[in-house]
């Protein structure tokens, strides 16, 4: 049976379902966050089909709000200490057994990543646990690993690969790979395969890396469930003139995000006599400055911070939203997002998208699916607003444009079967 025909609602959490796939495992940074829906769902996506996952985070999330689709799998998740007895005895045993092996992992870490403090920092901290983790898995039977991010966790899966031999591939995203590439080489050449989230990624990557791996370095995108997040099937108040025109903006608050242009932006609209109102969702360490900036700018009665809000609390805002605005910018330090997935859940449910014209973005947002104004622009951001606010009919051409873009190339289902057919072709290949 297709994955379509198996996983018409991605909001369902899977039973664990009889299955003749030999068990995958995924590891990840942290684990629940909620801000990384992308990785929760994508599990769950192949659960649904029948491949056992185990799942390894680094570190446990300690979070206050939780996707009620994540407490099975943290239920079931192998989460470890920094050091315990069983770790000791899996770093002597594998000592003993492959000093050599033991010997020049730690030793490629360790070269690979000089010149990088957080890098070098994460390789000998997560050194015995990934090593735990190599025994673990052997023992349960994994035949392939995948890892989202290329930086500590693409690292740990190339640690169990060199014990263990078993194939692993990872996912570049973001800010793991545009600010800080050490070891970058050593992940790609070992991998099975490695998965760009955008043409952006992967040209960055082979860029750095060599043509030569060229065959193994695949696009796939991060989806969205098209069945949970739906176009809402009534007029917003402002389309019926009942209402201000509401900006939804959805992330972490932090500078990468770019939250400060937004709140510029409103407060010229202000000046201009539109109506309009900017609701925030997240928490982030920017929270205080933002709601200064607010008071500062006579602004705070238009703009409402909600905090963070679980999947099914983002479903309903987005209901109300005339527009979706993710203003991304490049940090000082090189941060910049990949390809925000809160925009893809804004088109699945037929709210016309803002943009930055910065990374991947315009591979979402191009082809009049969405505007793009220049990241930092606050006059760009102003006026890609009040082109929305004054002409409804682009408002509805990009709300259509858009849900046909995810249905093609965003959609969870669809993209998460490629991501396990490129598991079970490394799995096929292992002697």
């Amino acid at each position: 049976m297709a994955i379509a025909e198996e996983a018409q609602n991605a909001e369902t959490v899977c039973k664990d379902p009889v299955s003749t796939h030999a068990p995958v495992a995924y590891i990840m940074s942290r684990f629940p966050k909620l801000t990384e829906t992308f990785v929760l769902y994508e599990i769950l996506a192949a659960q649904r089909v029948g491949v056992p996952v185990e799942v390894y985070p680094l570190r446990r999330e300690k979070c206050k709000t939780m996707h009620k689709e994540a407490e099975p799998i943290v239920a079931k998740a192998h989460f470890s200490p920094w050091l315990s007895i069983a770790i000791v005895l899996a770093n002597l045993q594998y000592l003993l057994t492959m000093p050599g092996t033991y010997l020049a992992t730690w030793v490629t870490l360790v070269r690979a990543n000089l010149g990088s403090m957080r890098y070098l920092a994460g390789a000998v901290l997560y050194f015995p646990k990934s090593v735990w983790m190599a025994k673990d898995m052997s023992r349960r039977g994994v035949t392939h690993i995948h890892a989202h991010f290329c930086s500590h966790p693409a690292a740990t899966a190339y640690i169990i690969h060199q014990f263990t031999g078993i194939p692993y591939s990872f996912t570049a995203h973001g800010t793991d790979l545009h600010c800080d590439r050490h070891m970058l080489l050593e992940k790609v050449a070992d991998a099975s395969s490695v998965i760009g989230i955008s043409d952006y990624n992967r040209d960055l990557i082979l860029e750095e890396c060599g043509q030569q791996f060229a065959s193994k370095v695949h696009v796939i995108h991060c989806g969205v469930d098209t069945a949970k997040f739906a176009p809402r099937n009534r007029p917003t108040k402002f389309d019926e003139g009942n209402g201000p025109m509401i900006l939804l903006c959805i992330g972490t608050l932090h500078e990468v995000k770019g939250q400060t242009y937004l709140i510029q932006a409103c407060a010229k609209l202000r000046e201009q006599s539109f109506d309009v109102q900017c609701h925030f969702i997240g928490g982030g360490q920017d929270l205080a400055m933002l709601q200064q900036q607010c008071k500062d700018l006579g602004v705070e009665k238009d703009v409402v911070f909600w905090g963070p809000r679980t999947r099914d609390q983002i479903v309903d805002h987005l209901a109300e939203a005339d527009a979706l605005v993710t203003p991304s910018v490049l940090t000082k330090n090189g941060q910049r997002e990949g390809i925000p997935v809160v925009l893809m859940e804004g088109m699945a449910s037929g709210v016309p998208c803002i943009g930055s014209n910065l990374s991947g973005i315009p591979e979402l947002l191009g082809g009049q699916c969405g505007l793009l104004p220049n990241p930092r622009d606050v006059d760009s951001i102003v006026e890609s607003i009040t082109t929305l606010y004054q002409d409804a009919d682009l408002r509805r051409q990009l709300a259509a444009n858009g849900r046909a873009r995810v249905e093609q190339e965003f959609n969870l289902v669809k993209n998460a079967e490629k991501l396990i057919g490129e598991f079970q072709l490394s799995s096929s290949d292992t002697p």
